[in-house]
């Protein structure tokens, strides 16, 4: 699989499982989360599935992960 850029197609983005957490609104509005070969994570728009995908190494998204774990995202949600 080629090294992936942001905003790249997420149909060029093949061989990959897309997923949503179960959390997700039943209609659709919610991202869509799919595991790269490289290690990598690629994200989705659930509502434009072949809209363009941001790509984030495998840090990037742990430390994503950690920060939501943590607490410090809750400002963009009360």
């Amino acid at each position: 699989m080629p090294d992936f850029v942001n905003g790249v197609s997420a149909t060029r983005i093949t061989g990959v499982s897309w997923r949503k957490s179960a959390r997700s609104n039943p209609n659709g509005n919610c991202v869509e989360v799919a595991a790269l070969p490289d290690g990598g994570v690629a994200v989705r728009n659930s509502r434009d599935p072949e809209g363009p995908a941001l790509v984030y190494t495998r840090a990037e998204m742990t430390a994503f992960v950690q920060g939501a774990r943590d607490g410090d995202f809750d400002d963009l949600v009360d």
